[in-house]
């Protein structure tokens, strides 16, 4: 079972929106570097929603070939339609991922026996280690711990990412299928609450920028050392939400591009990270240390 702090990766571009593959091996290997205990390709960081099919594989290989065994890999193959999203799985086991993680289906807003109605679907159909992910913000559906806890009967889907931040939400699904599934967080700034709670980790945003720290705030809330653990958080905070100043992965990218690590490149319809709220971004990659 993977547990601590899983990097939801940013896919690096040049300024024309082309993947910048060389600062995606840097990517990789400066996580295995800094502590990341496992890494998502091609997740909502990565930008999964403007990547065309071809290149959404090219990049989960690509990730697994870097990685090299030295983390788990696990691919973002989710979509609103069940026959892409088993495309994308069925490229995902084949090019080496450990893993796959399906987000609700978005925009169709499926109720809750079509949600279990896919994810069966793509479970019959590949033989691959499954997360379920749930970001209501998002997708405008909400999967819920009922539906949830029967998806756990499937033996393909193993874990589930929930990412309302809401801890009583959590601690009801952790009560649910805890013993079943391997419950992670999707929101960095209550991800130590979840893991205390028994969770098992988070897929985060904020351990683009701050891989080291995001992984002793995991195994702080791991190792059951509360205090210590919410200190961290609370220095942390400012740049978990600097994060997200603007929609996710704007504020990320322009850090990661500040912090040299990738170019500027930024598909449409998502834009550079306004210019008014780039200090603040700044500021908070000063306040935590890594610029």
């Amino acid at each position: 079972m993977i547990t601590g702090s899983i990097v939801a990766l940013v896919t690096p571009m040049n300024a024309d929106g082309s993947v910048d593959w060389e600062n995606l091996d840097r990517l990789v290997d400066f996580h295995v570097k800094e502590g990341t205990d496992a890494i998502v390709a091609v997740g909502t960081t990565g930008e999964s929603a403007t990547l065309e099919t071809d290149e959404h594989v090219a990049v989960i290989e690509r990730v697994v070939k870097t990685a090299a065994g030295r983390r788990p890999v696990i691919a973002g193959t989710g979509a609103n339609n069940t026959a892409e999203a088993i495309e994308l799985t069925q490229e995902a086991k084949r090019v080496g991922a450990d893993a796959c993680l399906l987000v609700t289906p978005y925009y169709n807003k499926p109720p809750q026996r079509g949600i279990i109605k896919h994810h069966e679907a793509v479970a019959a159909a590949v033989d691959i280690p499954q997360w379920l992910y749930n970001v209501p913000g998002r997708t405008g559906i909400d999967m819920l711990p009922e539906t949830i806890a029967e998806l756990a009967k499937v033996p393909q889907i193993t874990a589930v990412k929930e990412a309302t931040g809401d801890m009583d939400r959590a601690r009801q699904l952790i009560d649910l299928v805890g013993d079943k599934l391997a419950v992670y967080s999707g929101d960095d700034a209550t991800a130590y609450e979840l893991i205390l709670l028994g969770g098992k980790g988070n897929v985060s945003v904020t351990a683009n920028v701050a891989p080291a720290m995001m992984h002793e705030l995991c195994m702080l809330a791991l190792d059951g050392k509360a205090d210590e653990a919410r200190d961290l958080n609370e220095r942390m905070m400012h740049l978990h939400n600097a994060m997200f100043v603007e929609a996710n992965p704007i504020p990320v990218k322009w850090a990661v591009e500040r912090m040299g690590l990738s170019g500027s490149g930024i598909r449409l319809p998502l834009v550079t990270l306004d210019e008014r709220l780039q200090p603040k971004v700044e500021l908070a990659l000063k306040d935590a240390g890594i610029i």
